[in-house]
């Protein structure tokens, strides 16, 4: 059993990738942030690699799946985050977002994860407030000191 526990605990860490939804409002940069499904915190679109897609496309494909947005996301990731993700056999593992700003041109009013889960904009410093991870949040804070291309 104590063998069982420490590969479970000397996993490597899962690679995830995740979309950052912002739009302008008022010179203002705006988060869509989301909740989860389990645990109804503040989190952003995020999951798996997957095969055939960048990870931008990847992270533009969750962002459609679970917040009902498109937009033009970014090529580049503006850092990662790492978080425990919570399994059904109580285990954890061990998993490392990168993050990919998308910007927002549609927002869908049905979507495939409409009725599980709740959208919501806010600034960047209310979303920085909420999320429960201290990585994701200097990320959101950082985004906001990124000066807007023209």
């Amino acid at each position: 059993m104590a063998q069982a526990r420490s590969k479970r605990t000397t996993r490597s860490e899962t690679r995830q990738v995740a979309a950052l939804p912002w739009r302008l409002e008022d010179g203002e940069r705006r988060i869509l942030m989301i909740t989860s499904r389990e645990t109804r915190r503040w989190v952003i679109p995020k999951g798996g690699r997957m095969v055939g897609k960048s990870d931008p496309e990847a992270a533009a494909q969750e962002a459609m799946e679970e917040a009902g947005v498109k937009g033009d996301v970014d090529t580049q990731s503006i850092g990662v985050f790492r978080y425990a993700k919570g399994l059904k056999d109580g285990g954890v593992r061990p998993c490392v977002v990168s993050v990919y700003p998308l910007e927002v041109l549609i927002q869908m009013g049905a979507w495939p994860e409409a009725h599980q889960r709740e959208r919501r904009w806010m600034s960047l410093s209310e979303a920085a407030d909420l999320v429960h991870e201290p990585d994701l949040a200097a990320l959101i804070r950082d985004f906001d000191a990124t000066p807007l291309e023209d």
